[in-house]
């Protein structure tokens, strides 16, 4: 019979629904208004039902906006079947709104079991009413701010907490001997939803409005470069720096990138922790470009943009680099020139300015990389503590002999650095060890000119290497200077 009445009389639906409500679909009840904003509809029905066997149902506690192809954006209150768990990331499949699958970070999810109750964004479960009054009174949350929580006092029973201005009223919603929920005796509901609709609608009744559900305490926002170390595979290794080895990779399976890879033998947390900070805020064309860290677990990966030539010392001694004429070499300095201009800038020092911290890349484009001993300054100069290794050959005189790095410091090792560029590779001071280099500078000696090295350019390596440290010309002024070589040398170029 009830098939019947309910196919010919579908008008008589609400009659029906409430004459065999066990019949009703799942929708027929009525919900609180808000609830389309956040709750989500059933699945399609020719999804599956039911999860499959190694599926875990969660919910998304936080919106999240996917960054790349591979994750997956959610909104707050989302359902989500877990196809697989993976460190900090959960592989899920969206049950809400067009089906769709990805990466979700664990931190933004958390997992539900299949009742309406624990999907709702208005039910907190497993809270105080301690928590239930911080969690609104919250900057987050407005007055008419509301929660549903279990009743601390009444097992079985809830409380309804309401944010009034500056204050938090709370309600005794109880269970009656038929199963029936209510707030007033008198007015029984047949569920949480229907009594929060009505009052929502009533709020005179318990003189405080119900406008939107209470917003919870956000996690801690996620590291936008922060990445997983499975998204990374190391394919050859290019070499070993400063605080470890460096490896050609792939990001992906389609991204080519170049890999540090650093373990906490190699180098202390607190310099780790500042040298990616570092990279983190520095974005210049001439500057090697951060894609990605990965430091939940060793190894730390610090991830950067592949240049495929390697670094400059190498490619000058190369069958490539031995050809590169004049006016090309200078090309390479001025681009040098005008990454150390940007860093002087932002008054940051390098330290460990050389040619084999400089990378090359297609068209001869110069990087300037390795910030694992750059710092920023407070102050006008830099004391590291006496134990550091510093290259003598590169360094100033003032930094190897008292420890003192400045900007005018990494201006001098500039100056080394032309030396390598134009003698195409070559060690400075050949033959002398750190100690007689050091002695010979001491003393007035300055490397002579190399034979591709212009009379220009040579000047102005002189003007690096100055006594005092005051002399030395602004990275900016070098940058200047050599764009005006480079344009007379080779218009082309510029």
């Amino acid at each position: 019979m009830e098939p019947f009445l309910r196919k010919r009389l579908t008008f008589l639906s609400f009659f029906w629904d409430k004459i065999w409500p066990a019949g009703a679909p799942d929708d027929s009840m009525p919900r609180f208004p808000d609830a389309g904003t956040d709750a989500e509809p059933e699945p399609p029905a020719a999804e599956p039902r039911s999860p499959p066997a190694r599926a875990q149902l969660f919910r998304a506690l936080y919106d999240f906006t996917a960054r790349c192809a591979a994750e997956l954006s959610v909104r707050r209150g989302d359902r989500l079947y877990a196809l697989k768990e993976d460190g900090h990331y959960i592989f899920a499949r969206r049950l809400s709104g067009p089906p769709s699958a990805g990466l979700v970070p664990v931190a933004y999810v958390a997992k539900a079991t299949p009742e309406t109750l624990s999907d709702q964004p208005w039910y907190f479960s497993g809270i105080s009413r301690t928590e239930a009054q911080q969690l609104l009174l919250s900057p987050a949350n407005a007055p008419g701010a509301f929660l549903v929580r279990p009743s601390e006092s009444s097992h079985g029973d809830y409380s309804l907490s309401v944010r009034a201005q500056a204050k938090v009223r709370h309600y005794r919603i109880s269970t009656a001997a038929d199963g029936g929920l209510y707030l007033q005796k008198g007015r029984l509901f047949s569920s949480l939803e229907e009594l929060l609709t009505y009052y929502k609608a009533n709020w005179k009744l318990i003189q405080n409005p119900l406008l939107q559900p209470c917003v919870p305490q956000q996690p801690p926002r996620q590291d936008e470069w922060e990445r997983p170390h499975s998204e990374f595979t190391l394919r050859r290794r290019l070499g070993e720096g400063y605080f470890g080895e460096v490896w050609e990779g792939v990001w992906r399976g389609s991204v080519p990138v170049a890999v540090k890879v650093i373990r906490s033998a190699d180098m202390k947390l607190a310099d780790l922790a500042k040298e990616i900070q570092t990279l983190k805020s520095l974005r210049h064309e001439r500057l090697i470009r951060l894609h990605a860290v990965c430091s939940a677990g060793e190894p730390v990966y610090i991830v950067t943009e592949l240049m495929r030539k390697g670094n400059l010392q190498a490619f000058l001694g190369s069958p490539e680099g031995q050809a590169l004429s004049p006016p090309l070499l200078l090309s390479c300095a001025r681009q040098v020139a005008e990454g150390m201009s940007y860093l002087e800038e932002r008054r940051i020092v390098h330290r460990d300015l050389a040619a084999r911290n400089v990378l090359v890349g297609d068209d001869l484009a110069c990087k300037v990389a390795d910030f694992g001993l750059a710092r920023l300054l407070k102050d006008d100069i830099y004391s590291p503590s006496s134990g550091s290794k510093i290259p003598v050959k590169w360094t100033a005189p003032e930094a190897a002999n008292y420890r003192i790095f400045s900007q005018k410091s990494d201006v001098w090792s500039f100056g080394v650095l032309l030396y390598e560029v134009f003698s195409y590779g070559q060690c400075p001071y050949e033959g002398m060890s750190n100690h007689e280099t050091l002695q010979q500078i001491m003393r007035g000696y300055r490397l002579p000119r190399p034979a591709a090295c212009p009379a220009e350019v040579y000047l102005l390596m002189l003007e690096c290497w100055q006594d005092s440290p005051e002399e030395r010309p602004a990275f900016a002024v070098l940058q200047e200077k050599l764009g005006a070589i480079c344009s007379c040398l080779h218009p082309a170029l510029m």
